[in-house]
């Protein structure tokens, strides 16, 4: 797969043309999967939903209908592929969070030192998605990081390059990030 031809079924895809999807999957379904593994990897044991599962789910939202198929470029549909998984398994966190504890939502502090590790139970991944959130509301660009890092587990090289800027932006975003998330996370327990 070159970058070239993934950017150039993108465009197709964005112009209506109605083959183009069948056409991308190939392209992008074994970085997907590779994707979606390393963050499954890191998935509590008892998690139900597997690698090549999220991957379907993930495109099937992508290119499902009334979404936004126009995408600038290859990084920009990865960034869009990570947001779906992200928005997955929130889903699956917050559908089993609430069945294990009757509906009962518990804040728990979470160490910020482990975002790349996964955090261990729905009630972290949950109350970092609303940090996440505010985060995205004040510096997008930051929060893009953290959900490619965090959601897919890629490395500051490769989210840098994903975004479009320089390992040492990477860098200082994601120390960034992990402050303002930690900060957050503690206001948000302290209620």
């Amino acid at each position: 797969m070159t970058q070239v031809d993934t950017t150039e079924v993108l465009n197709s895809l964005g112009q209506g043309d109605a083959d183009a999807a069948e056409k991308l999957l190939p392209l992008v379904y074994e970085e997907l999967r590779r994707l979606a593994a390393r963050k499954m990897a890191r998935e509590a044991s008892d998690h139900t939903l597997q690698p090549t599962a999220l991957v379907h789910e993930a495109y099937a939202r992508l290119m499902g209908g009334g979404a936004d198929r126009k995408w600038n470029g290859r990084t920009h549909f990865y960034a869009a592929a990570a947001a779906a998984m992200r928005r997955i398994l929130l889903d699956e966190a917050r559908r089993r969070h609430s069945a294990k504890l009757g509906g009962n939502w518990v804040r728990k502090e979470m160490d910020v030192n482990l975002l790349v590790a996964e955090p261990e139970d729905e009630a972290k991944l949950l109350g970092l998605d609303v940090a996440l959130t505010k985060l995205a509301d004040i510096e997008p660009d930051v929060a893009k990081l953290v959900e490619l890092r965090f959601f897919t587990g890629v490395s500051i090289e490769e989210a840098a390059q994903m975004l479009d800027i320089s390992p040492r932006t990477a860098n200082r975003h994601w120390t960034y990030a992990r402050a303002w998330i930690r900060r957050e996370l503690e206001r948000m327990n302290g209620m």
